[in-house]
């Protein structure tokens, strides 16, 4: 284990260590990264360093302290809402990302319904299958059980099935706008209506979409209905760290009207250190957070938004084509922004080997299953590295047609025997067992599944074993 140093290091050598361990990270600033890190360039970059590091100890958990974070938060609501289509009565916090920005409705909605009625039960909230996985996390956190509602062919969710699982522990609904998978709104109208038939609240998870889609509107694009113009909508969640281009740690929580936000504040009356309040989850709110949002947004401006809209949409648009040029790929559905995955229609060619082989020509490379796919998330620097990625996927695919025993091999393997287990606890399992030895003192990694599989040996072994018992070997 290691212990700090018993004498302080020279701030030059530390910072040039950091930079080594760097080197070993994904390099976004290249483009070939569709996740994680929303780059616009680096000129914008360090004008958000500079931001923040006018508040780097600023500290939002007191805004009678730091009246200028609180002016900065209000006026980030406000402008949000504004776009959302908000009007005066809209509420809402700055939160430290997406995932604080589902946790909150949970939370809220949760104790909503218990101050307007008695819940001698589990509550349960209604959400897609293709909701983020923030939404699971958040009901294991506050106790309520998630109930999920399949999807139509289109992958949106199907409104129908939500509408026959509605009973009286529904407290809540939830809908993406789009969804983090395959890039398509919810049919959000839809859903309005049966929140408004049944009292329920509805919130809209928008964390990707809510700074992209009003400005592809803006532009002249048609974007169903997802925000407060839908009369059921009382809660919606928008990043500005993601297509907001803000730095990382600042997302919004927007509701119609104080009624609703209310339940999300805790307030101690009886602390000895004091009486303590606070309007979301963290104590600790960093200002500089904060700041590079307000600055963001200030500096970029509509006109700026629209622009990388356009640029965004276009680069999106010149992706798709280009993928389903290529015979044997197709683009999931049709997704509504920049955000979509493709899959294999050529028994042939593995999509998981597709992305293997892509891997090796260095792309950082996400992969979806259910169906399985892999998944694209368009920024501006995409737009200089398009042409390659098209000419480095058909490449792939033809190096997968040619050679399908690559589909028995690095992560293709993995991903492929995850994806159709069906023994999922024994997923769940053999992840614990990986997350607590990267959580443990020594910060031990699995090993590299393009070398050494580790799950895919564990996975092999085990139905190995099954199919053993079935034979009465």
């Amino acid at each position: 284990m290691k212990s700090i140093p018993n004498q302080g290091i020279d701030q030059s050598k530390i910072l040039d260590e950091m930079r080594e361990y760097g080197g070993q990270d994904v390099n976004y600033r290249d483009s070939r990264t569709w996740s994680l890190v929303y780059h616009l360039d680096d000129k914008h970059t360090e004008f958000l360093k500079q931001a923040y590091g006018l508040y780097f100890s600023e500290n939002a958990l007191n805004p009678m302290a730091f009246k200028s974070l609180k002016r900065f938060e209000t006026d980030i609501i406000n402008m949000t809402a504004t776009m959302l289509h908000g009007d005066d009565k809209s509420v809402g916090t700055v939160t430290s990302g997406g995932t604080e920005s589902c946790l909150l409705p949970v939370l809220t909605y949760r104790d909503r319904a218990k101050a307007l009625r008695k819940l001698p039960f589990k509550p349960e909230m209604i959400a897609p299958e293709s909701v983020h996985v923030a939404w699971s996390k958040a009901a294991k956190y506050f106790g309520v059980k998630i109930k999920y509602a399949p999807l139509k062919s289109d992958f949106r969710v199907d409104v129908s099935a939500v509408k026959k699982m509605i009973n009286r522990r529904t407290i809540m609904l939830v809908g993406s706008a789009p969804s983090y998978p395959h890039g398509v709104i919810d049919p959000i109208e839809e859903l309005g209506r049966l929140a408004l038939q049944h009292d329920l609240p509805l919130h809209v998870d928008a964390c990707l979409g809510g700074f992209l889609l009003p400005f592809i509107e803006m532009n002249g694009g048609q974007i169903p209905a997802f925000d407060f113009r839908v009369k059921g909508v009382t809660s919606i969640s928008a990043d500005v760290h993601k297509y907001g281009f803000a730095a990382k740690g600042a997302s919004t929580v927007i509701y119609r009207n104080m009624s609703y936000m209310k339940h999300q504040f805790f307030i101690h009356e009886d602390w000895p250190g004091g009486v303590f309040a606070s309007p979301a989850l963290l104590g600790t709110r960093p200002g500089g957070s904060f700041a590079a949002a307000w600055a963001a947004m200030h500096a970029l401006g509509e006109d700026g938004y629209k622009e990388n809209a356009q640029k965004i949409m276009s680069i999106t648009q010149e992706l798709q084509k280009g993928i389903n040029a290529i015979e044997g790929l197709e683009v999931l559905g049709h997704p509504d922004m920049s955000v979509f995955a493709y899959h294999s229609t050529d028994e042939k060619i593995n999509i998981f080997a597709v992305g293997d082989q892509m891997e090796a020509q260095g792309w950082q490379i996400d992969r979806l299953q259910r169906p399985e796919g892999l998944h694209v998330m368009v920024v501006p620097g995409h737009g200089k590295i398009t042409q390659e990625y098209l000419n480095d996927l058909q490449s792939s695919v033809e190096a997968v047609r040619s050679n399908p025993k690559l589909a028995a091999k690095g992560n293709a393997a993995m991903y492929g025997m995850i994806a159709n287990l069906p023994f999922r606890g024994m997923i769940k399992n053999e992840v614990m067992k990986m997350m607590e030895g990267m959580y443990s003192s020594q910060g031990q990694m699995p090993m590299d599944a393009a070398d050494t599989p580790w799950l895919v040996e564990k996975v092999a072994g085990f139905m190995h074993k099954i199919k053993s018992k079935k034979s009465g070997r």
